[in-house]
């Protein structure tokens, strides 16, 4: 299941990645930059996410929207941004590749010259926006802030969320925003993936004379922090507009690639990932205690937290989604989970590495995935090992990992309630901050 590939490092540090599929006449062309929120600091934050909306709004030789050129040649194209990476992608008609190799490369090579103040105050205000959609308007949408800010530190780069604090966003200056830009967005610091119907030798020739006389930028170092740890547990409570008071647990864990960190997502599944999964057989099928669970490994690439999140079934506490949720994972940690249980994560794991082989472009297709194990591993071809790190994985290995970091009692507890219901939370805890 190995993605074949070609890499090449230009003059200038822009790793190329090219895969040969012929398979369909298109072409996925697919720029990561190695930045991210994580990347910012206390007071300037939310300046990689406010940079994926700004390069779309064009660059000196294009000087207008990224979209309607890319869309009129029968394309597509996106990004996002997470703490750890922003992403860029297009996916295109064989012939259209070279419109959008200059498209990319005159954003990464000339985007300050076109950015005006009236771009950068338009676009923070979407951002402003979206943050308002997404998280303050949404149901439930304020607790990943809340989590957040209670298992990092201050100071430490997954303290804040992706999308910013809004005193930031109203504080920041264009200058401060192209200083972030001129740090990051560069080919010293960016890996370019090309896949699908193209000839590796002439598509090389292209990305040379579109990428290639583009300074190469500053030297930008790992970030080198210490491993975060919570030293009791934190119990907080966040008044929301919802009808269903909600429980979330959390626990600090290893990070992207790390040891435990394949065990840990596969114990998120065995725990609440799917309808054979224990909690939601305890808590929602069998006890009808909960409406919704859910868990999640959430790997980083400086480090990881598991989460646990229920929602309580009218007529029920989170005391008591929070009594069976502890009782399931000391009962994981104390018998291991069964051979069944463990084959069929294992199938599962083995069945999204091959739905990811399905597509050439957008979010998690063939491109994306090279260039995301040559991001954070330095390894295009790291594919089969990530895989070997699930088949590896053993009953015993698993009761290890959740023993060593989910039996803790050093952990974040969360309940959103509805607004004026504080009493519906877990007892003593105290108000959740979000900013």
């Amino acid at each position: 299941m190995n993605i074949a590939f070609h890499k090449h490092t230009l003059a200038n540090g822009l790793d190329v990645l090219l895969h040969e599929d012929r398979s369909c006449p298109i072409v996925a062309v697919n720029l990561w930059y190695h930045v991210g929120s994580k990347n910012e600091v206390p007071g300037r934050t939310g300046f990689a996410h406010l940079f994926e909306h700004l390069m779309f709004e064009g660059s000196q030789h294009h000087d207008t929207g990224y979209f309607p050129p890319i869309q009129g040649a029968g394309g597509t194209l996106n990004g996002s941004t997470n703490a750890d990476r922003t992403n860029y992608w297009e996916v295109v008609p064989s012939n259209a590749l070279e419109l959008a190799l200059w498209m990319e490369s005159d954003r990464m090579g000339f985007l300050l010259p076109a950015l005006t103040e009236a771009k950068f105050s338009n676009q923070r205000d979407v951002v402003l926006n979206e943050r308002r959609q997404n998280y303050e308007n949404r149901p439930y949408g304020l607790a990943p802030m809340a989590m957040l800010a209670a298992l990092f530190p201050g100071d430490h780069p997954y303290h804040w969320t992706t999308i910013g604090e809004i005193a930031d966003l109203h504080a920041a200056r264009i200058e401060d925003v192209r200083a972030f830009f001129s740090t990051y967005y560069h080919p010293a610091n960016a890996s370019l993936a090309i896949a699908g119907d193209i000839d590796p030798e002439q598509t090389l020739a292209l990305v040379r004379a579109y990428f290639e006389e583009l300074p190469p930028g500053p030297h930008v170092a790992r970030l080198s922090v210490p491993t975060p740890a919570l030293t009791r547990e934190q119990r907080l409570v966040l008044e929301d507009r919802v009808e269903l008071p909600r429980l979330h647990l959390a626990w600090l864990s290893p990070a992207m690639f790390a040891p435990f960190d394949a065990e840990l997502d596969l114990a998120a599944d065995i725990l609440a990932n799917g309808k054979t999964s224990r909690l939601y057989r305890r808590l929602v099928y069998d006890q009808r205690l909960a409406t919704d669970v859910s868990a999640a490994q959430n790997s980083r690439e400086l480090t990881g937290f598991l989460q646990v999140a229920a929602t309580a079934a009218p007529g029920h506490t989170l005391a008591e989604l929070e009594r069976i949720i502890v009782e399931e994972i000391a009962r994981l940690a104390a018998e291991g989970p069964t051979e069944d249980e463990i084959e069929r994560c294992r199938v599962q794991a083995e069945a999204q590495f091959i739905f990811r082989l399905q597509n050439v472009g957008g979010f998690g297709g063939k491109s994306d995935q090279l260039n995301a194990y040559n991001t954070f591993t330095g390894d295009p071809a790291y594919f089969m090992e990530d895989l070997a790190r699930y088949q590896r994985v053993t009953a015993g290995s698993l009761q290890e990992a959740v023993q060593r970091y989910l039996t803790t009692p050093h952990r974040v507890v969360l309940s959103v309630v509805p607004r004026g219901r504080v009493v519906l939370g877990m007892p003593d805890s105290s108000p959740a901050q979000v900013s």
